[in-house]
Formats: structure tokens, C-alpha cells, sequence
């Protein structure tokens, strides 16, 4: 399946990395990516490279072109171990967004302009036909927290959800907010939104992960200056996960 009407036709680069959906599972996320590469071209050599073992169902490039690399009804191979909300193979349950910029570790510049257009139109083609809910599109740091930092802090979060394709709260002040955060309570909260949340005590590493994933999403200026968990952000995911619920949505898998 690919792009709707209303959506402009992409460019088919057929990559053979990809599968069946598990288990009967059709789309009901959306994951975005950044490539992490130079440019465009070596990011779908990559993408079409058998050896790689990576794909995306769509990914698109600094002046807007999109292309379509994988069909929308197989499971591409973008997510790698991850999980939300219960689900644990998010790749059989998501469509995969590949966004071309070099990443963090080669300079990270700012989305292209084209980009985010074009993906507003792809992202929006693709919640309708699935009937995708704006919660449910995430990105890559969200699924593997620690081991993935993409889409990253620059990307602007806030540009989708004003068109209803994402979500987005803006913080509220509080007296106490640069008071450090209880790590049990937050190590609730992001389980009860949808974080892949291990057990664990305090502020380990793998919680310390799960902060920077939910800062770059949601207060990406605190995710620059490399902030410590805050009892403000603890409110602001308190305030997400008692809107946005991932255990309200009914969307866990049976393993």
C-alpha cells in the first residue's frame, strides 16, 4: 500500500530488507527516524543493502522528495529491540519514517524546511488510512531510550501536533521546578505512558536513558543543556500519561 490521494506520489526504491507482520499485526504507530548519515544517497544504500539488515517504509530527503522503499502492509526492519506500551515488536505494529540529517554525531543541523512539509503530508496520508491516533506517532528514542537519540531535540514535535499528527503539552511552571525528581515516581509515569521502562532503583542508567528520550521529545531544551531529571519534567510527564495513557489504549501484546 502506499500513499493516498491526498498525498504526493513517492518514488519507488523497492529494498528487500523486510518481512511479514507478526502475529496479525497491522499498522497502529508511527516511528521517526533520522538517517545518522552523510546524505540522502548513502542513506538508502544502506537502507537497500541486504547485508545491513535495516530498512524503513519511507524516507525522505533534504529538498521534501519522498520515497517509498518498503510496502506500508510488510514489516520493515527500523525499530530494532523496542517497545511501547506493551508492544515489544514495535516494527510489526509501526511504519517506519527514515528523515535524512547526519545526526548528532556528524553535526546535527536543523530539519530542512521541504522535509518537514513533506512529511507533514506523508505523516498525515498515513494516520488517516490507519487511523493512526497522534499519541501513537513516536520516535526512535522513544522506543529504545539509551540506545537511540533520533529524531533528537531539533526536531519540532510541536509543528505536528498543531495539525493533530503528534502531541504536545507546554510546560507549566512550578515553584519547585529545578528541585530534582523522584525516580521511583518517574519511573511510574513514563511505564504508565508508554516508555519501555526496566526495573530497576533510583537513577540508574537505563531510567537516566528513559529521561533524556522523554526531554528530547517533549522539553528539548532541557535535553540540550543535558539537564538533570527536574521535578518540573516529572509533573510535565505526570500531566502526558494522565491524557495520553498507554495502558488506556488496549494496545498490549501478548507475548
Amino acid at each position: 500500500m502506499m500513499a493516498g490521494a491526498g498525498a504526493a506520489v513517492p518514488e519507488w526504491r523497492p529494498s528487500p530488507n523486510h518481512g511479514t507482520r507478526r502475529g496479525g499485526a497491522r499498522p497502529d504507530m508511527v516511528v521517526l527516524h533520522y538517517t545518522g548519515m552523510t546524505d540522502c544517497a548513502a542513506a538508502i544504500e544502506r537502507l537497500c543493502d541486504p547485508s545491513a539488515e535495516v530498512s524503513a517504509h519511507y524516507a525522505i530527503d533534504l529538498g521534501g522528495r519522498v520515497l517509498a522503499l518498503v510496502p506500508e502492509e510488510a514489516r520493515a526492519w527500523h525499530a530494532g529491540v523496542a517497545g511501547w506500551g506493551g508492544v515489544s515488536d514495535v516494527n510489526s505494529h509501526s511504519i517506519g519514517i527514515e528523515i535524512v540529517n547526519p545526526g548528532h554525531e556528524l553535526g546535527y543541523p536543523p530539519f530542512a524546511e521541504p522535509q518537514m512539509a513533506a512529511l507533514e503530508r506523508l505523516l498525515g496520508d498515513i494516520v488517516a488510512r490507519h487511523a493512526i491516533r497522534p499519541e501513537r506517532v513516536l520516535g526512535h528514542a522513544c522506543v529504545a531510550p539509551g540506545r537511540k537519540r533520533d529524531p533528537g531535540e531539533k526536531f519540532d514535535w510541536r509543528r505536528l501536533a498543531l495539525l493533530g499528527l503528534s502531541i504536545w503539552l507546554d510546560p507549566a511552571p512550578g515553584p519547585d521546578g529545578n528541585l530534582p525528581a523522584d525516580a521511583e515516581a518517574f519511573r511510574r509515569e513514563a511505564r504508565r505512558f508508554g516508555y519501555p521502562v526496566a526495573a530497576g532503583q533510583g537513577w540508574d542508567a537505563a531510567l537516566l536513558a528513559v529521561w533524556q528520550a522523554f526531554a528530547m521529545r517533549f522539553l528539548p531544551a532541557a535535553a540540550a543543556a543535558h539537564a538533570a531529571p527536574t521535578r518540573a519534567g516529572l509533573r510535565h510527564l505526570e500531566r502526558l500519561a494522565a491524557r495520553w495513557p498507554a495502558a488506556a489504549a488496549g494496545q498490549a501484546e501478548a507475548d
